[in-house]
């Protein structure tokens, strides 16, 4: 038996449009801004990414939950996090990393429920912990409705809710794939690389455009009705608390043709509609994927805040002794937006391996990739089992040894993860590194994040403040942090000999305090002798 679409959006039009396969809400939304329960500057703290599939299962069924998550915060705020990005929670078509969105408006069944989110959103809060999720607006699951509904003919009234053409456009080649997909044919289904699927050929009338494959058809954002859907959708999860949205694939959202299809100026506009719909609400953040050109996003005429793409790496390769790249991270912030978010490795398999992979296990390298970015300006996010040196799970196709359950013990294969079978295999380091033993130890790589994250949360300069003096001397990184008469100094020696280098930019009258080491002997002058591989924090008095 089939069901009506709840189509009150639409109003009196609603009555001339067909049943679907499932209910999909179409409500209208209304602005509902209340007073934030987040301190001023929440967002200049640290954020953890989490995968809520593989987090904490909290029921047995081997899949992370939002209970679970919930059941860890405290966790999350004894390590110092300020915020927490969850990859999506929407009731999806993929079964797995949510991208592929089925109902923009419920929680996936495998996580729990509206309640168990809102429960999460007031236990967030009152440890001062703010909450962003992922939305994806560029496309969604060819399971959802309106996308069943629109591949059922051309005049079917939610056709041009998504892009069609009526014969396969030429010239189309987005990083390897044909985008356009033959209807007919029911490509959804096919379970191989969308490389492989066959051209859709000369004879094919009806055809949808997909950026990412057949399986998540693009929205037509050029059509109001579809962007008013959208933005009533946002305001329905910030009306509930949410304190903001990582925007997925922005520059996608609007392509013109086959050779200007990536990042149009229709989409860096229609972003910043994005931006203020959600900043009207008070204290709220957003952060934006844009591979391309990240600090065009990045810029408050646009997104206001994106992830540094073609920075990042430098984190990673200064620790692995590379001094082009310790000068970069000199460079950078001098011209570059603090709204930049940075990051050493996150959910994509493009963006490298879990950072433990990235330096072969090499536990000084890890800190001095980790202090680089949690001390730089910028937002960091710091993914998931990253503090505590989570290793990827080698032999999984595309993303997924990214993205395997949280180590939260020694336990053989659950790692304390679920008291069931978990999903996917557990990290092949979890014996040794997870939570339980790294939280034990005062000299773990979950104490060092905890005093990055410390200092950060503890000086102003370090969170918000402007990014002055610094200097690349061979391998040896140094800037200065400062807000209003507050100043930071942070020295790191990438390399693996002493280094002896003179600090620019300090006056006759300064003095250095010991911040990190805590008992570090600090220099009576301008010039430092830093161990190998080795960070130093001062204050400059």
């Amino acid at each position: 038996m089939r069901t009506n679409i709840r189509l009150l959006l639409l109003g009196a039009a609603a009555a001339s449009l067909p049943a679907a396969a499932q209910p999909v809400d179409l409500s209208p939304v209304p602005f509902q801004a209340a007073p934030s329960a987040l301190p001023e500057g929440w967002q200049h703290g640290a954020f953890m990414e989490i995968f809520v599939r593989a987090y904490q299962d909290s029921d047995g069924d081997g899949i992370g939950d939002l209970k679970g998550l919930t059941r860890r915060l405290d966790y999350l705020k004894d390590l110092g996090v300020s915020g927490l990005w969850l990859m999506p929670i929407q009731a999806n078509g993929d079964g797995d990393h949510g991208y592929a969105t089925r109902e923009y408006r419920s929680v996936a069944p495998e996580y729990g429920t509206l309640a168990d989110f809102d429960a999460l959103i007031r236990a967030a809060h009152a440890r001062g912990i703010g909450v962003v999720m992922d939305y994806v607006i560029n496309h969604s699951a060819a399971q959802h409705p309106l996308f069943t509904e629109a591949a059922k003919g051309k005049d079917n009234p939610w056709r041009d809710w998504y892009v069609w053409r009526d014969t396969a456009p030429p010239g189309w080649d987005i990083w390897g794939n044909y985008p356009w997909y033959d209807a007919a044919t029911k490509p959804w289904l096919f379970k191989g690389e969308p490389k492989d699927l066959p051209h859709p050929g000369a004879n094919a009338t009806d055809l949808y455009f997909g950026t990412f494959g057949p399986h998540m058809p693009d929205f037509n954002l050029r059509n109001p009705k579809v962007l008013d859907y959208h933005l009533a959708s946002l305001r329905f999860w910030l009306n509930r608390g949410l304190d903001g949205y990582r925007l997925d694939a922005v520059p996608h959202m609007i392509e013109n043709d086959a050779v200007h299809w990536n990042d149009q100026p229709e989409s860096r506009a229609l972003t910043k509609r994005l931006q203020d719909e959600i900043k009207a609400y008070p204290r709220r953040f957003v952060v934006c994927e844009a591979t391309a050109e990240p600090a065009a996003y990045g810029d408050p005429a646009v997104c206001g805040g994106a992830f540094a793409f073609g920075y990042t790496q430098h984190f990673v390769k200064a620790a692995r002794g590379e001094a082009a790249s310790v000068q970069q991270l000199a460079d950078f912030y001098r011209t570059a937006s603090p709204t930049m978010a940075t990051f050493v490795s996150n959910h994509d398999i493009f963006a490298g391996l879990r950072l433990w992979d990235q330096v072969d296990g090499d536990l000084a390298r890890y800190r001095l990739a980790a202090a680089g970015y949690l001390l730089q300006p910028g937002t960091p996010f710091v993914y998931y089992g990253e503090e505590i040196g989570q290793a990827s799970v080698a032999g999984l196709p595309g993303d997924q040894p990214l993205r395997s359950p949280m180590s939260w013990t020694a336990e053989p294969g659950r790692a304390g993860f679920t008291t069931g079978t978990p999903f996917r295999p557990v990290a092949p380091n979890a014996a040794h590194f997870n939570a339980a033993s790294e939280t034990a130890d005062p000299h773990s790589l979950h104490a060092f994040y905890k005093a990055m994250l410390g200092l950060r949360n503890s000086r102003p300069s370090i969170a918000s403040g402007r990014f002055e003096a610094s200097f690349a001397n061979g391998l040896v990184l140094g800037f200065q942090r400062r807000l209003g008469s507050e100043r930071s100094l942070v020295l790191i020696n990438y390399g693996t000999q002493p280094a002896m280098v003179r600090i620019p930019g300090l006056g006759s009258g300064d003095r250095l305090g010991a911040l990190y080491p805590a008992r570090a002997e600090a220099p009576a002058g301008d010039t430092v002798t830093l161990g190998p591989q080795s960070i130093q924090v001062f204050d400059i008095r």
